[in-house]
């Protein structure tokens, strides 16, 4: 069920449907029966605007007026465009509505408890103007809440864009699986709590429509995670080495390597600089720190292959010699995780970093980071799945491009959007952990795209655990809870 679709798969699973099972009236009818039913769960009966459209989003704007008028509710239906005009499905459903069929105004609102939007759905592909936008503005002012069926009118489906205006909703339903749009922002906070019904799509069409992206969630990757035996000892459990800065950007990789010593790493080192050999030491127990004089130095010291997992980029510093770091880390073919400083270094020279990375890479750039690699790519793709797909694809390594609706893309295509940080993950730091969980979960051996699923998603439980006001140097002290958690649920 985490499938995530784009507005064109969903049509071809309802033209798949209606080819084999249930008819389009049928899927409507489950469609708006479905809407209804969860705004009588979620709101007591009382006055509502049902706003329809002239397609099959204002059908089932049609169907749920009607069984919320068999429910008690009073309910005004308002209509964009001629009654008359209305075809196929939505034609026959409204056919079945036995009340007023009123203009589409902004006076519908006025003194409704619930407004339902059922104007356009998500393949709304022009903003909205006129009319429309001035009865879902009249709707933002009103006080009442909100249900979208689909998406809210003026969100794209595949994109997660605002095209003008869409009036925020507090409950969205959508049918069979989410839509990408969904969970990219600023889609995402303008749908509220996005619940996902079934209209009768079986499971078989989905399947058929070959997708691959999902919403990120432990069923997807739990079982690559190492099952802990009696037997283990840390030599089992990976080694993972951090490539630090001098002592004053030392801090971040600190905190990286907490975060891979706490999500399972057997053995922690951080390499530094002399001048930071100190500051490491007093505040390091569980992690080795060893010092690097010069470049030859911390060559010779990840000749060591039980080191199994390198991270690089937090407090690294930029500049040249991070680019001899990185490119002869690259080189060993080992389990590596580039951040930060890592990457903002070969902002003159990206091709120079592209041509030398491989399948057991993952590049955790946050929107800026990623710009100055793909200075336009954000602008010119039609969305950030789409950007985080062809950047990983270039480069032939797994790319986490790091936000709120954070996108992991495998060169293969597979690609998983996260949905569960909250907002105070935005904290400084907090990034720094999670490439340590990256690097970490790569030193036990999962893959690169496994390990930056699970450790994304980890991160976001972690934030979700401590609640407002965490700190960076709280997660990794966190994650035992979740990983309790996890094997308990």
């Amino acid at each position: 069920m985490h499938e995530l679709l784009t507005v064109e798969q969903m049509y071809a699973a309802d033209r798949a449907t209606m080819a084999s099972t249930l008819s389009g009236q049928e899927l409507m009818e489950n469609a708006g029966r479905g809407c209804a039913d969860a705004i009588h769960r979620q709101w007591p009966v009382g006055r509502i605007s049902v706003l329809c459209g002239p397609g099959n989003n204002g059908g089932d704007g049609f169907v749920i007026a009607r069984h919320l008028k068999a429910m008690g509710w009073t309910v005004r239906l308002g209509l964009l465009g001629d009654l008359s005009k209305l075809t196929g499905d939505a034609k026959f459903m409204a056919a079945l509505w036995d009340g007023e069929v009123e203009a589409l105004s902004p006076n519908l609102v006025r003194g409704a408890d619930v407004i339902v939007d059922a104007i356009f759905g998500a393949g709304l592909s022009r903003p909205v103007d006129g009319v429309v936008l001035e009865t879902l503005k009249a709707g933002a002012d009103s006080g009442a809440g909100v249900m979208a069926v689909d998406v809210p009118s003026g969100v794209d489906g595949d994109r997660g864009q605002i095209l003008g205006y869409a009036l925020p909703a507090d409950l969205t339903v959508t049918f069979c699986r989410k839509k990408i749009g969904h969970v990219l922002l600023p889609g995402r906070e303008i749908c509220g709590e996005t619940q996902v019904i079934d209209i009768g799509i079986p499971d078989p069409v989905v399947d058929q429509l070959m997708s691959t992206v999902w919403e990120n969630d432990l069923t997807l990757w739990h079982h690559h995670l190492p099952a802990p035996k009696l037997s283990d000892h840390k030599y089992r459990k990976g080694h993972t080495l951090v490539v630090s800065g001098n002592a004053e950007t030392s801090a971040a990789a600190r905190l990286s390597a907490m975060g891979a010593l706490r999500v399972g790493a057997g053995l922690v080192t951080v390499a530094c600089p002399a001048d930071a050999l100190q500051v490491n030491a007093a505040q390091l127990l569980s992690i080795m720190v060893r010092s690097f004089q010069d470049f030859a130095a911390l060559k010779e010291l990840m000749s060591d292959q039980r080191k199994n997992a390198i991270l690089i980029g937090p407090g690294a510093g930029v500049g040249t010699e991070t680019v001899q770091n990185v490119l002869h880390i690259l080189a060993l073919k080992r389990s590596t995780v580039l951040d930060a400083d890592a990457l903002t270094s070969f902002q003159n020279d990206p091709n120079q970093l592209f041509s030398s990375l491989h399948d057991q890479v993952v590049l955790t750039p946050h929107s800026g980071e990623f710009e100055r690699l793909w200075p336009t790519r954000l602008k010119n793709e039609t969305s950030k799945v789409k950007a985080a797909q062809a950047a990983s694809q270039q480069c032939g390594c797994v790319l986490v491009l790091k936000g709120a609706d954070t996108v992991i893309a495998s060169p293969d295509g597979r690609t998983i959007v996260n949905t569960n940080a909250p907002p105070w993950l935005g904290t400084a730091g907090s990034g720094d952990v999670l490439a340590g969980f990256i690097a970490g979960l790569m030193a036990q051996g999962l893959t690169a795209f496994e390990a930056a699923c699970a450790a994304v998603w980890l991160h976001g439980e972690c934030g979700n655990w401590l609640g407002r006001g965490l700190i960076a140097e709280d997660l990794p002290h966190v994650l035992p809870d979740v990983f309790q958690h996890i094997a308990m649920a």
